[in-house]
């Protein structure tokens, strides 16, 4: 018998993006990340495709992509982040794939995925068939081939969804064992009732549709899939290879698959060093032939179904009440909120369910008038996502357009299907999942509605939101600070809406802190400058000008004149209305400038007001991390001041501090505040000098120590790691000078100065691919006798050291 083992991870975030943006805006609840993808990208992702393999001792002896190994799936929308924001990693998870064919028969690991991870089976049939086509449009552009296989968001099932999969060429999912009814050999006619999880896991399985066609299902193997997710068999390597060995048992079969599916997050983001532990158990079984590690495709292809199998209808992997964790109280929580209930739910998804059916008729109507089918231009709208240049809007429009479209046409168009786009991102399914109406990802996909909602009003007239928002009243969030739908949405959805003139407005008072040049790109939109003029005051400051932004995605654009009046500190006022008439804006240049060169503030406000009226803003229309970024620069004088207090304070008393420390007394709280502010700032400092000095950074360190100053380890470590990252950068880019290994070199030292732990893994990957291609050459050049050559040799042998990578010949394994 031919034992096999498939592993596989579901790598997935749901869209995060500002929907008028089309960015993912600071997350302070991802700190010190700027926000959640980028930290599970360092948790999880990066990890995974660059895992160490230990020996015994703790010594790297190798780095291996385990997504090599591995069947796994990555959400479109995660991997268009990435493509942008991660492109080494995003290229690591494409080679995976390619090194997979070689590696399975020719059938690459990745599968695709239903496009937003919408639940299909609470969706209509016309939505199915997008999520679907689309997530294999995406895959298909991005691996270069096509899908075989797909993954249902959190395995939810219908006979529907499959069909629709069947129909668009995918030949097989993934389902959790308990999704199973019923089960008979292709050769009899009577069938097995299937209770619990009781399904044989390690063969696939033939399923007939409706339609005459037919999928295949292969159910992976809960009771490992369920230890490895929860139950810490991750913590050791040894112990997680033992286990799927286990899992064989003696059978008649030709063949068996022993396979588990979890969260792709569990190896590195859920279970700190599952990477590791999946690279070594993948490792340790492949090196000593215990079983053959394969991927669904390939074990497909070797071993078709011999046995038929009847599904449960509207199931899922992560709820025990079928799909009803994502539309009603059902039970299903992510816990440790004792009295909450999730009674939201079904209001929220009743609410978006009508908002989905009052803009499917006008969307066919308008749609209509410049389309030949609107919504298969929908289903083929894909493309243009994918690819907004204008070479791929115009082949768009060709194929689709009842006739040629002039621009405002096309913009109309794309509205139309942009309102489309949100109406199905509003559906994805962690806007469900959690505990409460107000948790970020809920207002995410409320978010999502209230762009569809915007859109609608614009060239469907009023009246959809006040619908939208009455029924989402019915909501009720379990934080009484936030009361209810409405409330969420007039907080944080009506506040965060962007139209033109609102990008205009960030514009002009960005402006007062940062010079633009004539043509500049904010987020999605750009923006040209016509004309720019600005005075200063003191401290006040006087920006006036006229400019045209231009959205990317719509093409709709608009004239804007601004002028905005910095006071000095965080007050400022702005006013922004469109362009018109050359003499209005001249004059208004005019008589703003009059009026602030006499430093007549109040008449310059005045004007200002006459001009504007009501279309006025503030530092608080920046989007939010310019925002943060102007604030930053705003309070940098201030806190100079009050680090000046701060550290006069402490030097003062610092031979009090100690004293105190040494006698067993509590120190005033002034002097610990003081004394704790002061250090950190300086740590901060030191690690972010042009030249690192050991020395200062070790008398820090020991100061805090001697007066038990807590540390701000994640600023500190972070600030750290990234000086070290791009030393290292500079490094992979020059291997041969000196200078700079010694400077990487003194980095790493510091960091293991630090009393906490320092991420220096992506600087372990350069020092090993460092170690792989130059190092054999350098070290042929220090037996020749090059001075040179050997003293890098022996300093690079140190690195090593203290980056734990065994180099053979200067360090023990």
């Amino acid at each position: 018998m031919e034992r096999y083992i498939c592993i596989h991870g579901h790598f997935y975030q749901p869209p995060r993006e500002n929907p008028w943006l089309e960015t993912i805006e600071l997350q302070d609840s991802a700190y010190p990340y700027h926000d959640w993808n980028e930290r599970i990208t360092a948790e999880a992702y990066s990890p995974n495709a660059t895992s160490r393999i230990l020996d015994g001792k703790g010594w790297i002896v190798d780095i291996v992509n385990n997504y090599t190994k591995m069947s796994f799936n990555f959400g479109p929308t995660l991997l268009g982040w990435m493509e942008v924001n991660a492109p080494e990693l995003y290229e690591s998870v494409l080679e995976a794939d390619r090194a997979a064919q070689a590696r399975f028969s020719g059938h690459g690991s990745a599968l695709a995925q239903a496009y937003n991870h919408m639940i299909l089976p609470l969706a209509n049939r016309r939505d199915k068939y997008t999520q679907i086509l689309w997530g294999i449009r995406d895959f298909e552009t991005r691996f270069g081939r096509a899908p075989e296989g797909m993954w249902l968001p959190e395995t939810g099932v219908d006979l529907e969804s499959l069909d629709l999969m069947a129909e668009l060429g995918i030949r097989f999912t993934i389902l959790a064992p308990h999704q199973a009814r019923r089960v008979r050999p292709l050769s009899e006619d009577g069938w097995r009732e299937l209770s619990g999880a009781s399904i044989d896991t390690t063969m696939a399985y033939t399923l007939e549709l409706p339609s005459g066609r037919n999928i295949s299902l292969f159910f992976y193997d809960g009771s490992v899939s369920r230890a490895v997710a929860f139950e810490g068999l991750l913590s050791n390597g040894d112990s997680f290879a033992q286990r799927l060995l286990d899992r064989f048992s003696e059978s008649s079969l030709p063949a068996q698959l022993v396979h588990l599916a979890t969260d792709g997050e569990t190896y590195g983001h859920h279970h700190r060093f599952g990477d590791m532990a999946l690279a070594y158990a993948t490792n340790y079984i492949e090196s000593k032939n215990l079983a053959r590690l394969t991927n669904y495709g390939e074990y497909l292809a070797n071993y078709p179904p011999t046995h038929e199998v009847l599904v449960i209808d509207d199931t899922s992997w992560s709820c025990a009440h079928g799909v009803e964790r994502w539309r009603s109280d059902c039970g299903c929580n992510s816990g440790g909120r004792p009295g909450w209930n999730q009674s939201w739910r079904t209001p929220l998804r009743k609410a978006l369910d009508w908002l989905r059916d009052q803009l499917e008729i006008p969307f066919e109507q308008s749609a209509g008038l410049f389309l030949k089918d609107p919504w298969e231009a929908r289903n083929e709208y894909i493309r243009v996502i994918m690819d907004r240049s204008s070479e791929s809007v115009e082949e768009f429009f060709r194929d689709h357009a009842v006739r040629p479209l002039n621009e405002m046409e096309k913009t109309e168009v794309l509205k139309l299907l942009e309102l489309q786009r949100h109406a199905m991102l509003m559906y994805t399914s962690c806007g469900w999942f959690f505990d409460d109406l107000s948790g970020i990802e809920t207002i995410q996909i409320i978010q999502y509605a209230g762009r569809a909602v915007q859109l609608a009003e614009q060239m469907f007239g009023e009246g959809i939101e006040q619908g939208f928002v009455e029924r989402l009243a019915e909501a009720k969030s379990n934080n009484v600070e936030y009361g209810d739908g409405h409330l969420i949405y007039k907080r944080f959805v009506k506040s965060a809406m962007v139209d033109l003139a609102k990008v205009g407005a960030h514009y002009a008072v960005s402006s007062l802190f940062e010079d633009y040049p004539e043509r500049t790109q904010i987020s999605c939109y750009t923006v040209d400058r016509e004309d720019y003029r600005s005075l200063e005051a003191g401290r006040a400051k006087l920006a006036l000008g006229r400019i045209k932004v231009t959205t990317e995605i719509t093409r709709e654009s608009a004239n804007t004149v601004f002028c905005v009046l910095h006071f000095g500190d965080h007050n400022l006022k702005g006013g922004v209305r469109e362009y018109s008439e050359e003499d209005g804006y001249e004059k208004l240049v005019q008589e703003a400038t009059e009026a602030f060169n006499k430093g007549d503030l109040t008449e310059t406000i005045r004007i200002m007001d006459h001009y504007f009226e009501a279309s006025t803003y503030s530092i608080q229309t920046l989007f939010r991390d310019e925002q943060r970024k102007i604030l930053d620069i705003i309070l940098a004088s201030t806190l100079a001041d009050a680090e000046a207090n701060y550290r006069r304070h402490y030097e003062y008393n610092a031979p009090l501090l100690r004293f105190l420390k040494d006698s067993d007394t509590p120190p005033p709280r002034a002097l610990y505040t003081a004394a704790e502010f002061v250090l950190n700032v300086s740590l901060q400092r030191a690690l972010a000098e042009e030249e690192l000095n050991l020395q200062y950074v070790q008398n820090l360190l020991e100061e805090a120590k001697l007066v038990s100053i807590p540390l701000d380890t994640d600023s500190l470590e972070m600030a750290l790691r990234r000086r070290s990252e791009g030393i290292a950068e500079r490094l992979l880019l020059s291997p041969s000078e000196l200078p700079i290994l010694r400077e990487l070199d003194l980095a790493i030292e510091i960091s293991g100065l630090l009393p906490f732990k320092v991420n220096l893994r992506k600087i372990q990957n350069v020092c090993y691919d460092i170690l792989r291609s130059f190092y054999p050459h350098r070290l042929q050049d220090a037996s020749r006798g090059d001075p040179n050559a050997r003293e890098w040799v022996e300093l690079f042998g140190t690195t090593c050291e203290r980056l734990s990578i065994f180099v053979a010949g200067t360090t023990e394994p």
